[in-house]
């Protein structure tokens, strides 16, 4: 008899800086649940790496509860992926030490992440683990013997320290473990309600467990066509942030088409989108809102997936690790 294909393993991991939103929900965590059935899958809540913008309101452990709820609710399974907090594997912090190492502070100051996000945030004086973030990045995937890393084409620069640093380890080394490639995918940029990319820091977002009373008032403060300021006037919907929710949330062909006829010509107004389109948002999110709850009801469930998930982890991260400081002669 045959044995079984084995899948190939999927990691990646998010922030926990609050509950998620719809941009993470469509952007992440869907294409992660669609990657299931096809792959050996983990998924993990970023904490240590939400420090990197802390603050004094912050409460990390809070937060990464928020974002399991999200996780479980919006469709990741703990019988198909292994779902796990970032600082529940205690070989982390040791093995992202001996990877900044051998990690050229070159190649940090180059990450093109690292000089947006100082520029953008107006960051005076960057903290050390703002700088090593893609150090620990690469240590999440590694440690875990990740061989493949989801993300955007636009956004490959952002794996590629993490495939520099596992050649590196290799080279002088041998295998300590796989050389990570891409798994190439289209994650969808949904725009907050000030046409910018839906952020926390923007205040411009719909989180996932919000009401439909907030998720209806949001919708409604969105910005529209700017070239049709009067109902009659033609619209633009290919420029308009909420068509571009509208393709996500109104699944009949026939009546996207219909929304965008009517907007061209001028027949419907932009009160009129946001109305239908607040409906179809909220009839969306229901499901998922309803999961939520109830798991949000029964905290020791969410708390048992993580546990569950972080055992299975650790066991891969200790053999990792002991390798690592084998060949490095720490042991």
């Amino acid at each position: 008899m045959n044995e079984p294909k084995r899948k190939k393993r999927v990691v990646s991991g998010i922030r926990p800086t609050g509950p998620l939103h719809i941009g993470h929900l469509h952007g992440v965590i869907e294409p992660w649940r669609d990657m299931q059935d096809d792959y050996d899958c983990y998924f993990f809540i970023a904490d240590y790496h939400a420090l990197t913008n802390w603050s004094e309101n912050m409460d990390v452990k809070k937060n990464a509860m928020e974002v399991a709820l999200d996780m479980l609710a919006s469709g990741l399974d703990p019988e198909k992926s292994t779902i796990f907090r970032q600082s529940d594997i205690v070989e982390i912090p040791q093995f992202h030490l001996v990877l900044s190492m051998f990690s050229p502070v070159g190649w940090l100051l180059r990450n093109p992440t690292y000089k947006d996000q100082v520029e953008q945030l107006k960051i005076e004086s960057p903290n050390y683990g703002f700088l090593g973030y893609p150090v620990l990045q690469s240590a999440d995937v590694l440690m875990y013997e990740g061989e493949l890393v989801p993300i955007g084409k636009d956004q490959a620069a952002h794996l590629n320290l993490t495939i520099d640093l596992a050649e590196t380890m290799t080279t002088k080394f041998g295998k300590l473990f796989p050389v990570p490639e891409y798994l190439h995918s289209e994650f969808a940029t949904v725009p907050g309600s000030d046409n910018r990319k839906m952020s926390k820091s923007y205040g411009n977002v719909i989180n996932i467990k919000d009401s439909e009373k907030q998720t209806t008032k949001v919708i409604k403060s969105y910005y529209t066509d700017p070239l049709k300021p009067y109902m009659g006037d033609p619209g633009h919907p290919n420029d308009c942030p909420v068509f571009y929710l509208d393709k996500i949330y109104v699944k009949d062909k026939d009546e996207l088409g219909r929304i965008r006829k009517t907007c061209e010509s001028g027949e419907r107004g932009c009160g009129q989108c946001k109305a239908e389109l607040a409906e179809a948002c909220n009839n969306y999110l229901r499901p998922i809102r309803e999961r939520r709850a109830e798991l949000e009801q029964n905290p020791e469930k969410v708390l048992k997936v993580l546990a569950d998930g972080a055992e299975k982890a650790r066991k891969i991260a200790e053999k990792v690790l002991a390798r690592t400081l084998k060949a490095v002669t720490i042991r």
